[in-house]
């Protein structure tokens, strides 16, 4: 079994070799990244990594705080850039699919055998990325009406090309925008908040105001080691949300709690 001497000088690493990759932020460094995204999943999920890292975690030092703050904060940045660079490929005819890729298309398909989303549904994605692979599930699957939302103008502008080569009869609307700023909002019926959306309680708080009835949220996230792949669980205002249920998956890079609205 590993020590915690192990875990924290893989940390280090990783930190290092994300934060430069994420610094490059450049297809020319595509396969080195996926590379390293690939091996830090499986770092991730790896079980004895789990045991080791109970001693670690317990250690609330600024120096660990920094480490984890720059390893979710690196990670995500190149899993970014990893979407793009396939949302590239697939419209230049050479799509092709990572560990990683396969990795979270698992993770969706056991999500939504939880999540009660018919042909009726309104869905709302938070955080839909550059390769929308969530709304073309859904859609695919269900027949339901999705919207996606994110930050990052590139990445609307190539989810909406994704979404034109792979699903363009489903009904998908890619947005750069807020939840305030997002038209139909009360006629949401489900919501999905991506793992590495940094903000997503303050904006799973905001939702109460701006949706009706009662709405199904599937929060993606991650405690404990997944912390440092995943932004982590957190409290809610059980006067707006109830606890549906958590979903926790060994082998996968998130896990899922489900809310519904109060």
């Amino acid at each position: 079994m590993k020590v915690l001497h192990d875990i924290r000088h893989e940390l280090v690493e990783y930190s290092k070799r994300l934060s430069r990759l994420a610094e490059q932020g450049s297809a020319s460094h595509i396969e080195e990244l996926e590379a390293v995204i690939s091996d830090y999943s499986g770092f991730v999920t790896n079980q004895s990594n789990k045991e080791a890292w109970n001693g670690f975690e317990e250690l609330d030092s600024d120096s660990f705080q920094t480490i984890l703050h720059a390893l979710r904060t690196d990670s995500a940045r190149c899993v970014a850039i990893m979407e793009k660079n396939r949302a590239i490929k697939l419209l230049d005819e050479a799509d092709a699919k990572s560990s990683y890729f396969q990795n979270i298309e698992a993770c969706i398909l056991q999500e939504f055998r939880h999540f009660n989303v018919t042909a009726e549904s309104n869905v709302l994605l938070v955080g839909s990325g550059a390769f929308p692979m969530t709304p073309l599930h859904i859609a695919r699957q269900t027949g339901a009406s999705v919207v996606g939302i994110d930050i990052d103008d590139e990445a609307v502008s190539l989810g909406r090309q994704v979404v034109a080569r792979l699903g363009p009869e489903l009904s998908i609307r890619l947005e750069r925008a807020t939840i305030e700023e997002l038209d139909g909002m009360d006629t949401i019926t489900h919501v999905v908040f991506s793992s590495t959306v940094k903000e997503k309680y303050r904006i799973l708080d905001r939702l109460y105001d701006l949706t009706r009835g009662e709405v199904a949220v599937a929060m993606r996230f991650g405690d404990r080691l997944k912390s440092i792949f995943n932004y982590p669980s957190e409290d809610v205002d059980k006067r707006k949300w109830k606890v549906e249920g958590t979903h926790l998956q060994q082998e996968l890079v998130f896990d899922i709690i489900y809310y519904r609205r109060v």
